[in-house]
């Protein structure tokens, strides 16, 4: 993926955050924004970048389910990204939802690199939605056999 796409990088904090912001010869290349909680993780390592901040904890939270939706449509809306990216976790889950049926933007979630044995909720409940999924190692293959391998996308 080397041309300029519009992305919205959605992921929580903490280990999520890191993963994708190794992905950063990707990301620097693209018009990009990021929704993330507001925890001093994220404020270090996103200081330079456009951040929304997420109602958490998200963790079977209908309640903030509810308000990351509604903010999901207002910055989705706002912002018109092209691609949405994460790698979980329940922020992700209004965001592809109503990035992919109202607004038409392709969705890619990349499996955490520590889940081999049964697929994270959120890969779940995202799955439906789903443009690409992909894998950080060949063993979660057999969770995700239509998956990419994300070194073969580098």
């Amino acid at each position: 993926m080397t041309s300029s796409y519009k992305v919205g990088i959605i992921c929580s904090s903490g280990g999520h955050l890191t993963q994708l912001h190794c992905l950063d010869t990707w990301w620097a290349r693209q018009d990009r924004f990021w929704v993330c909680f507001d925890k001093p993780d994220a404020r270090s390592r996103l200081q330079n970048e456009r951040t929304y901040w997420g109602f958490f904890p998200t963790n079977r939270s209908i309640l903030n389910l509810l308000r990351n939706g509604i903010q999901a449509i207002k910055i989705l809306r706002s912002e018109r990204p092209d691609i949405l990216v994460s790698t979980g976790a329940g922020l992700a889950v209004p965001y592809f939802w109503i990035g992919k049926l109202f607004f038409g933007c392709k969705t890619i979630y990349i499996e955490v690199f520590d889940r081999f044995d049964t697929p994270s909720l959120s890969a779940r409940l995202v799955r439906p939605v789903l443009d690409q999924m992909v894998i950080q190692r060949e063993v979660q293959r057999s969770l995700y056999p239509d998956a990419r391998l994300l070194g073969e996308l580098l």
